[in-house]
């Protein structure tokens, strides 16, 4: 299943959200990752002037140290939930050397425009990011939503959040096209 990461152009900055994986891990070798890490991709990194972790699972993670000294945006019960749960993630990769976070209590405007809603359900932690446009409102989810069936019947706190949101596009970690919330 890929892992998809979202590039944010705003006049205030570049927000990466999510850093996939850069490297394998005896952890996942089960799993046969293949690999096309950002640091091999057309993806400016050092243009990138903030990152948002929608939660921190692994592939959601590993390149969090491609962007040592810049903040890194994670709400405080996921950075929590991934230094004290097992089996919970990869932890040398969430605290990776250089790695900067911000705890995010809540809700939490990064860039005008640019807003993270925490949205559990996936993890107690998860997050989304909100960009207002003028076509409306466009969700980065993260997992909060696996696959698009999950946004049409919502189950979590997460999904109701987002289709609360009334958004004109929804993009999923794991998909290659958005949800279009309007029919």
């Amino acid at each position: 299943m890929p892992v998809y990461v979202h590039v944010i152009d705003h006049p205030g900055g570049r927000v990466l959200v999510d850093t996939g994986m850069t490297e394998s891990h005896p952890a996942v070798a089960d799993m046969d990752p293949r690999l096309e890490p950002l640091n091999e991709q057309r993806i400016d990194l050092d243009s990138i002037t903030a990152v948002v972790n929608t939660h921190l699972h692994f592939d959601h993670c590993g390149g969090n140290h491609l962007f040592a000294g810049r903040p890194v945006y994670v709400q405080r019960q996921e950075l929590e939930d991934a230094r004290m749960q097992d089996d919970y993630t990869i932890r040398e990769w969430v605290d990776a050397a250089g790695v900067n976070y911000v705890e995010v209590d809540g809700e939490f405007e990064l860039l005008p425009g640019v807003r993270l809603l925490p949205a559990p359900g996936h993890t107690r932690g998860s997050q989304i990011v909100v960009v207002e446009t003028d076509e409306g409102a466009i969700v980065v989810a993260g997992d909060t939503a696996v696959w698009f069936g999950e946004l049409d019947e919502p189950v979590t706190e997460g999904q109701r959040l987002i289709r609360s949101l009334n958004p004109h596009q929804v993009w999923l970690a794991h998909a290659d096209e958005s949800w279009p919330a309007r029919s």
